[in-house]
């Protein structure tokens, strides 16, 4: 294999052995070969002075120097094998070779420069080469911050702010590399609403990449004593506390409390919700096939560990409460509020579970009255009525209830499904700002929050919402986790507390990839969502992150849509979405699995994810 300078970069991935020349400087000082212009505007822009050095420092394979990674041997050896033939967006997730990725994106005449840079950065992150994948992805904050690109569902990703989360989110998950970027931030008005076109960039500034101690990467928890407590929501119960700082803190009778959680419906295989023989919010409140009064999931359930699919004498009963409180569970999200108040009690006061107390608030028309295919209409005041008349139902009934953490109000409903939040989204908040103030009326002990699919309208919501007291966000940004764009965004916008309530990633990965390998990329993806929610807690980070809910328990089997066989474990990717593959299959959530299905409800097989936070929610 030829050298081709003193820089050799090796890798060993899958059986091959990879050469990438990684140019003069590991860190390129781009104010050598060029200048910075209108640094922390929207008219940002770098100009290039000094071509040839630049080609030199950054390496082949990266901009300005794309097609020099031809002359690789590596490069040409692919080529003539035929390996760098075929779709190009099959060549980001679905290819197990990262160094063909790069190389397909390095020369692509078919995307924009900011687009190629970012998925060459992608590529050589997944091979393992993370100093090459930050020069990428640096590079393309210095020449195309305002680089956009499309979801599978046709809205915009603003691809420099991405960029940016993803170098910090690398540098900080491994520190030993010595750099830190300071200073970069990119700003851009009306960019919640998915209408790229009145988008507006005020301020741009890729920052600088600086070489520090490892120890230094990370910045230093702060003593929150040391602060100043300057606002209150919530109440007696449970309280949201903001120090002088910004940050915020949890607290539960008055002792920190940080959201370790769990979205939780272990539904009998074989029934659906599209032929009317489940009903997802509560069936699993009442399941009990063996007909012996004892709620099977909660109680019943055990741990196949050997993974023969049945029940072996060295495989007790434990039951769904134990094994989450042992990895560390301290809540559970009921999405719409249920009606079995014995069996809640029992898992608060033995287990030590909460529960976040939800109404849908008209999304999936429920609690609206409103016909499916019609949607809620946030504006029509019968539908209004009857929303306003269920939460009533809810905090009438669960408000002296101890376990009860918090009201959460919707979910995702700014997506549009079966309601009209998406097109009227002025309505819809507008709404949620009566509901809450009339919840904080009926129950001042504890906070409402609002539960928003990421932060599309964010801005309306901050102007809106007064009264919500924390934001619930459902969020599936990839494996590092949320990234400033999201942490900070809420800080500067709506200046609320945080969770996660919603987070997670199947653990299927199309065939071509074993179970045992989607297992372990299930477990890497959870470990970046949760390092960056726990990062950015009281007194770390941004410091307005109060825990996570994961997404989910257990594999649900009825969710490949309507037509897909309840009885099957279904492989068929449904959308775009940046999991193992590139795709999201609905019904390989869970962080354990059922099995073959033949002894649902009861088998569990207890995923690498499970024992992951078995370590770390019980440190």
């Amino acid at each position: 294999m030829r050298i081709i300078s003193l820089f050799l970069l090796v890798l060993f991935y899958n059986g091959s052995l990879f050469a990438l020349n990684s140019g003069r400087e590991d860190v390129v000082n781009y104010e050598k070969y060029g200048v910075f212009l209108n640094v922390g505007t929207g008219n940002y822009r770098y100009v290039i002075k000094d071509m040839k050095g630049l080609k030199e420092a950054i390496g082949p394979g990266l901009f300005p120097n794309f097609d020099a990674i031809k002359k690789d041997s590596d490069y040409i050896e692919a080529e003539i094998n035929g390996e760098l033939e075929g779709f190009l967006w099959d060549f980001v997730d679905k290819k197990k070779k990262p160094m063909i990725n790069f190389y397909k994106w390095a020369v692509t005449p078919e995307e924009t420069l900011g687009v190629k840079l970012f998925y060459a950065g992608y590529a050589l992150e997944k091979a393992g080469m993370l100093k090459e994948a930050i020069k990428a992805y640096y590079a393309m904050l210095v020449h195309t911050p305002k680089c956009i690109s499309y979801t599978y569902w046709h809205t915009p990703l603003y691809m420099g702010r991405i960029a940016l989360d993803r170098i910090k989110l690398l540098l900080r998950q491994n520190p030993g590399l010595g750099l830190k970027l300071v200073d970069a931030k990119i700003t851009i008005a009306k960019c919640y609403d998915n209408d790229q076109a009145n988008d507006k960039y005020t301020f741009v500034n890729p920052g600088k990449l600086i070489k520090v101690k490892p120890s230094d990467v990370i910045d230093k928890p702060v003593d929150l004593n040391d602060f100043k407590v300057i606002e209150t929501r919530g109440g007696s119960h449970v309280s949201l506390k903001k120090y002088n700082n910004g940050h915020w803190q949890m607290f539960v009778n008055g002792k920190p409390f940080i959201i370790k959680g769990m979205a939780y419906s272990p539904n009998l295989i074989g029934k659906s919700p599209d032929y009317g023989s489940l009903v997802v919010n509560r069936d699993w409140q009442l399941i009990d096939e063996n007909n012996n009064k004892i709620n099977d999931v909660f109680f019943e359930s055990y741990v196949d560990k050997n993974m023969n699919n049945q029940k072996d004498d060295d495989e007790p009963v434990v039951g769904d409460a134990k094994l989450m409180k042992e990895m560390g569970v301290n809540t559970l999200r009921l999405y719409h509020h249920g009606f079995n108040k014995e069996l809640f009690r029992k898992l608060y006061k033995e287990y030590g579970i909460s529960v976040l107390m939800g109404d849908f608030l008209g999304v999936y028309a429920i609690g609206s009255a409103a016909d499916w295919n019609m949607g809620t209409d946030y504006s029509d005041p019968v539908q209004q009525e009857n929303m306003i008349n269920s939460v009533k139902e809810m905090v009438e009934e669960y408000k002296d209830e101890p376990y009860v953490l918090m009201w959460v109000l919707g979910n995702e409903n700014n997506y549009g499904v079966a309601n009209n939040a998406k097109d009227n989204p002025e309505a819809f908040y507008g709404f949620v700002q009566e509901v809450a103030k009339l919840i904080h009326k009926m129950d001042p002990t504890r906070p409402v929050a609002l539960c928003n699919g990421d932060f599309l309208y964010l801005d309306i919501l901050s102007t809106r919402c007064m009264e919500i007291d924390a934001l619930a966000i459902n969020s599936y940004r990839g494996k590092l986790g949320f990234g400033d764009s999201l942490w900070q965004a809420i800080a500067e916008n709506a200046g609320k507390p945080v969770f996660i309530s919603e987070y997670g990633c199947p653990a299927y990965g199309g065939v071509n990839m074993t179970q045992e390998e989607a297992d372990a990329g299930q477990m890497e993806y959870h470990k970046g969502n949760w390092e960056d929610i726990w990062y950015n807690r009281a007194g770390m980070g941004f410091g307005n992150s109060l825990g996570g809910i994961i997404f989910e328990w257990t594999d649900e089997w009825w969710k490949a849509g309507t037509g897909a066989d309840p009885n099957v474990h279904d492989i068929q990717p449904q959308f775009g979405a940046p999991f193992l593959d590139g795709w999201s299959y609905e019904e390989w959530f869970g962080i354990c699995s059922q099995g073959d299905g033949s002894d649902s409800p009861y088998l569990r097989q207890l995923r690498k994810s499970y024992y992951y936070y078995k370590d770390v929610w019980n440190k």
